[in-house]
């Protein structure tokens, strides 16, 4: 079994996600409390997914998150650099474009994509920087970008919890749920080294992203930011 380190070297962090393939959505799902279906819903909102345009959903692993596009008729490419997670979505859902490729050097042309998303994902690309400007790259003028990842809480009694969840009572669960219980550490102190919603925020900008905005979910347990490419 593979657990990854913070410094995310990329074949680390994809044989991890490998690993935990077959029951990762399962054990988000409980870890989770149920809540991942909800940002899910949030992230389908934000997106807003028309008939007939290109979604490119990075970090798609078995595709649970691509399918709402789906559902609006849009042309959704799921693409992730786990080997194990794209085999397993492909078996779950054949007729989707599944396609593997690095977020830092992603394989689509320039102005290809009327939205790009990437949901639980930007903080295990090994450069944050260079998959914000990839994703720049590959969006068409005029598109948006749409990110969910865990973030800070607002409130500082529920973050203090919340840190001790993490480290605490996240570990143990995963041991009873999951096929690699410590890839879920790494992924508890991944989450507590991402930077906040006003830092990300930032980096969105410098990539290129104008009209940036975020929103809180849960208490900010998780936020949603959002930016357009206006040239």
């Amino acid at each position: 079994m593979t657990r990854a380190s913070l410094d995310k070297q990329p074949h680390e962090v994809a044989s991890m996600f490998d690993d935990v393939a077959e029951r990762y959505d399962l054990t988000n799902d409980l870890l989770s409390l149920g809540q991942d279906r909800v940002w899910r819903k949030e992230v389908a909102k934000a997106v807003d997914a028309r008939p007939a345009q290109k979604v490119l959903d990075l970090a798609a692993g078995t595709a649970t998150s691509s399918l709402p596009f789906t559902r609006t008729g849009a042309y959704v490419v799921p693409c992730d650099f786990s080997l194990g997670m794209l085999q397993v979505g492909k078996r779950r859902h054949p007729w989707l474009p599944f396609t593997a490729g690095d977020g830092t050097r992603l394989p689509f042309r320039d102005d290809v994509f009327d939205a790009v998303t990437i949901s639980f994902g930007l903080r295990n690309v090994q450069d944050t920087d260079a998959a914000l400007h990839e994703l720049y790259r590959v969006t068409k003028p005029g598109g948006r970008v749409v990110i969910c990842e865990f973030s800070h809480p607002t409130w500082a009694p529920f973050r203090t919890l919340y840190t001790e969840y993490l480290m605490r009572a996240l570990p143990p669960v995963a041991r009873a749920v999951s096929s690699n219980p410590e890839a879920y550490v790494y992924l508890a102190e991944s989450i507590r080294a991402w930077p906040d919603q006003p830092a990300l925020a930032e980096r969105l900008r410098k990539a290129g992203w104008s009209k940036v905005a975020w929103r809180n979910l849960t208490g900010g347990i998780v936020a949603l930011h959002r930016g357009f490419k206006t040239v």
